[in-house]
């Protein structure tokens, strides 16, 4: 099934994705931040990297949470 009807792997992938663009600036800065505003392709990342960095505690709890529920299933 599509990550795109199961809610639950939507949910996983974004959460996926928030963590690998936060690693991803932390580690190369310059590939996120100085091409968020000449492609909307990498502006998504930047964003998505933003959301990880203010929001890490509950983007966090939400990887715990999504692994439990991943271990029950």
């Amino acid at each position: 099934m599509s990550a795109l009807f199961n809610f639950n792997a939507l949910l996983l992938v974004i959460l996926l994705l928030i963590c690998t663009c936060t690693y991803v600036r932390q580690v190369i800065p310059n590939m996120v931040d100085s091409r968020r505003d000449k492609n909307v392709f990498f502006g998504v990342f930047w964003k998505f990297a933003r959301i990880g960095e203010r929001l890490s505690p509950y983007v966090s709890i939400c990887c715990l949470v999504m692994a439990v529920v991943s271990f029950v299933n």
